[in-house]
């Protein structure tokens, strides 16, 4: 378990200790932005593989054991997660990594899923992570998909902590057009819903259904008891 718990703080360290902070900010005028993110993917691959093989081998501890009542539940949140997911990288955005500069479209850069949540990956994760942390109930799920899950709501502060600082008041003007927690700036009447649907659009769904049922298909020929 020490090996897990190693491997998440190392992945929760990289990117709170470092993307997102003036550390960042320092390293990529010192590296430049390319050689930067390379470095960066490279470590995030690094801890990802290290987190994944230390789930598989961390010893069984049950904490409140598997949830199976909640599996039904559990697959439409999982099918939701998708949605936010393939949508959200299908989707141009300022929040996007090589795609800050769309900020300066102001208003005009929060289009279709955006419009919903100016972080729909980092969301779709946090839902993932969530399902999967109640469902399986035990203590290395606990600490796998607990720390994807803070990572994932940690990150989508951390990008606009960046952004506003790199962007200044053109960051302020397109943040007031949609919202970090989804559907908060429509609720408030600074988007409208018709309109985040109309420009998503059919394909972008589509291929969230597929990539769910491939990914259904596959956990279900190696055994894993969710998506």
């Amino acid at each position: 378990m020490l090996n897990l718990i190693t491997a998440s703080a190392y992945f929760l360290l990289i990117h709170f200790g470092v993307s997102g902070t003036r550390l960042r900010d320092r390293l990529v005028t010192r590296l430049g932005a390319g050689p930067y993110r390379g470095a960066f993917a490279l470590a995030s691959v690094i801890g990802l593989v290290w987190m994944i093989y230390a789930y598989r081998h961390a010893p069984a501890v049950e904490l409140w054991g598997v949830v199976l009542g909640f599996r039904p539940a559990a697959y439409v949140l999982v099918f939701i997660a998708f949605l936010f997911v393939v949508i959200g990288i299908t989707t141009p955005s300022p929040t996007r990594v090589g795609m800050e500069s769309k900020v300066e479209q102001g208003t005009e850069a929060a289009r279709g899923m955006v419009r919903i949540t100016r972080h729909p990956f980092l969301w779709g994760v946090a839902l993932w992570a969530l399902v999967h942390l109640v469902v399986n109930g035990d203590l290395a799920s606990l600490i796998l998909f607990g720390s994807l899950l803070v990572l994932a709501v940690g990150g989508t502060l951390s990008i606009d902590a960046k952004r506003r600082r790199n962007f200044g008041e053109q960051w302020i003007k397109f943040a007031n057009a949609t919202s970090d927690i989804p559907f908060a700036a429509i609720a408030a009447g600074r988007n409208r819903l018709g309109l985040a649907l109309a420009e998503i659009g059919v394909w972008r769904p589509l291929a969230a259904i597929l990539a769910y049922a491939a990914a259904f298909y596959l956990h279900g020929r190696l055994g894993s008891p969710l998506t």
